[in-house]
């Protein structure tokens, strides 16, 4: 039973490039407008009416934003640098890794940005649990499913060549 493609190494790596591009394109846009969202945050009336805590949080928020919007947007600036060297795989290994990063580097930027509301609206606590629980919810769907379907699938070739072996 046959688990792959037939493709070359090169046209593996177009067809990952591609999906890659089209994942971005949904992360890029979240995070580029939540990004601006916070950019203006600190242009409001009220914003100096912040304690400082809540300054500090604001801050990390927004180099967090930064962080995760440079994250993103890096494959695209990678692939550029290095498009037409041949170079095409490498390219796709460390797009994924720094959309990865990225994506990290969103679900903290979410979790700071819930903690500075919600300390608006809700006791300390409250808030504390509250980001908590909105961490684990994306930790679950956005890292820990897509682990689980890979060490299920991983089990599953392992049971099949073991039982082609075995015949």
């Amino acid at each position: 039973m046959s688990h792959g493609r037939d493709e070359t190494e090169e046209e593996r790596a177009d067809r990952k490039w591609r999906d890659l591009l089209q994942e971005l394109r949904v992360a890029q846009t979240g995070v580029q407008i939540l990004f601006g969202f916070l950019l203006t945050v600190a242009f409001q009336p009220r914003f100096t009416d912040l304690s400082g805590t809540d300054q500090a949080i604001y801050t990390v928020t927004v180099m967090l934003g930064a962080a995760a919007t440079g994250a993103l947007v890096g494959p695209v600036a990678l692939h550029r640098m290095v498009s037409g060297r041949r170079l095409k795989p490498q390219t796709v290994d460390w797009a994924s890794r720094l959309t990865l990063l990225g994506l990290a580097l969103l679900v903290c930027t979410m979790a700071s940005a819930l903690l500075l509301i919600l300390r608006l609206v809700v006791t300390d606590t409250d808030a504390v649990w509250l980001v908590a629980l909105m961490v684990a919810w994306f930790v679950l769907w956005w890292f820990a499913l897509p682990v689980w379907l890979r060490m299920r699938d991983r089990d599953t070739r392992d049971r099949d060549t073991r039982d082609r072996d075995r015949s």
